[in-house]
């Protein structure tokens, strides 16, 4: 039982550190508009059960933000289940107009996005990567703020000292 507790919570732990790296990168979400690609659990299924994507989204709209989604499958239970998503046709279509474009389950289809147009897209060239599906340089290249998951954030967001928290002040954070 103490083993299942455990798990649980470093689950949720990793849950609210996705989502702390979100609010560090962009800060108040209140108003703001968030691209979102993957709801599902894992890539190719509809499954939506525990899945940490949609827990994200949750978070998100929970601190105010307007969460556009995406996902190839999962869309239309996600979105039953998280009423207040707004679902989106394609990836290009989440991308429009938003603050920054959030990848949360790594659908093969979302390594080949057009990122000319996706950047084009976004009132921001912010992407934040919680599947580590991209190549920083490239995408610092291309001329995004690039966030992943355990890499440093490449482009002018890097060089703020807010939106890099360690794992100790993060841990604090949440005390």
């Amino acid at each position: 039982m103490h083993i299942t507790r455990a798990t649980k919570h470093v689950t949720d732990l990793q849950r609210q550190n996705m989502v702390a790296k979100i609010q560090t990168t962009l800060g108040d979400l209140a108003g703001k508009t968030l691209g979102f690609l993957g709801l599902s659990f894992k890539p190719n299924t509809n499954d939506i059960r525990d899945s940490p994507a949609l827990a994200i989204a949750s978070a998100l709209l929970d601190l105010g933000a307007t969460v556009q989604v995406y996902d190839p499958e999962a869309l239309e239970k996600a979105c039953l289940s998280l009423p207040a998503l707004r679902p989106c046709q394609d990836p290009y279509e989440s991308a429009k107009q938003a603050g920054a474009l959030v990848l949360a389950t790594e659908w093969n289809q979302f390594r080949h996005l057009d990122l000319t147009r996706i950047k084009s897209l976004l009132r921001q060239p912010i992407m934040v990567d919680l599947r580590n599906i991209y190549d920083p340089p490239v995408l610092k290249d291309m001329g995004f703020d690039y966030v992943s998951v355990g890499r440093t954030p490449v482009g002018p967001i890097a060089s703020e000292e807010s939106t890099v928290l360690s794992e100790e002040e993060f841990i604090e954070a949440l005390s």
